[in-house]
């Protein structure tokens, strides 16, 4: 189950990319998220103040 409040999100999200996977795609991918939930997430991250960074995999 993906957090839905936006900080616990930001962590989760960020310890996913760390520990597991090597890319946002390949999270999405390896969680069963569709394209529409993943832009939902990051949305909700981007209100928060968070954008994720492909070159360092995470949000930041």
């Amino acid at each position: 189950m993906i957090p839905q409040d936006p900080m616990i999100l930001y962590s989760f999200m960020n310890m996913k990319l760390r520990d597991e996977y090597g890319s946002l795609e390949a999270l999405a991918e390896g969680l069963d998220i569709s394209s529409s939930e993943l832009e939902e997430i990051c949305d909700k991250l981007k209100k928060a103040g968070f954008e994720y960074n492909r070159e360092q995999n995470k949000f930041a």
